[in-house]
């Protein structure tokens, strides 16, 4: 760009420079703050876990009281009851360890308290010829002991919409599933901790998992405002300037 550029054409460069280097910038602040707000879930799902363990009486109560329910989010439970394994549902397209397969969810019902709360119990790899056919998942008869933490209701996943039936499944609509089941469910579910057992695996996810990725975005997103700042100060103010002085 030479001196001889009319001086709108300049203060429209300007203008576009201005917006690139604004845009990009405020991109890379927004991966930072995904990446605070993933470290700050973290560090709250830590402290959650250091506090001691709660029962099902804990959970009722939680259950009734909004404050207690976001309080004891991620908290440690011990909850006695009894599997509803014919309400068993199998949410398809759920990876663990990067492998396919379901996360196995069913209802216990709490010992002496009436309260059913759903469990999500861990991960089954699905078969790859049957598409149908379900993992081999052992849900123990009597009375069990089950050890978690508490987690919001499962996240939804894209769909075509459509109400699904059937023990396989997309996503679980928390209202939907009390409807057909005819169970008063808590929105919020008990994530099972523990070693592999009954056909099912339990390394779930960690919460601030990809925090290096959104630091990686916003070093993209900065590097790319600079550079946009760096070629318009070359282009339009110090390559004019040195063009005079070459003839």
């Amino acid at each position: 760009m030479t001196a001889k550029t009319p001086g709108l054409q300049r203060w429209l460069l300007l203008a576009l420079a201005g917006l690139g280097v604004a845009l990009t910038f405020s991109l890379g602040m927004w991966q930072l703050g995904r990446a605070a707000e993933k470290n700050a879930l973290q560090q709250a799902r830590t402290e959650q876990a250091q506090k001691p363990v709660l029962d099902g009486q804990s959970l009722n109560a939680a259950w009734q009281q909004d404050d207690k329910r976001a309080e004891w989010l991620h908290r440690r439970f011990v909850l006695v009851g009894h599997w509803l394994p014919e309400k068993t549902v199998y949410l398809e397209n759920r990876q663990m360890n990067a492998k396919p397969g379901f996360f196995v969810l069913t209802p216990l019902k709490l010992e002496g308290l009436g309260t059913t709360v759903l469990v999500q119990r861990g991960w089954a790899q699905r078969s790859f010829t049957d598409r149908a056919a379900l993992p081999p998942v052992d849900t123990p008869a009597g009375r069990v002991e089950v050890q978690g933490h508490l987690a919001p209701w499962p996240s939804r996943l894209y769909d075509f919409g459509g109400e699904e039936k059937g023990p396989i499944r997309q996503n679980l609509d928390w209202q939907g599933f009390q409807q057909e089941t005819g169970l008063e469910l808590p929105p919020f579910t008990l994530m099972q901790s523990g070693a592999l057992s009954e056909g099912l695996l339990r390394e779930w996810p960690v919460v601030a998992s990809g925090v290096e990725k959104h630091h990686g975005y916003a070093f993209q997103w900065f590097g790319l405002s600079a550079l946009i700042a760096l070629l318009y100060v070359w282009f339009q103010i110090v390559q004019p300037r040195r063009t005079p002085r070459a003839r």
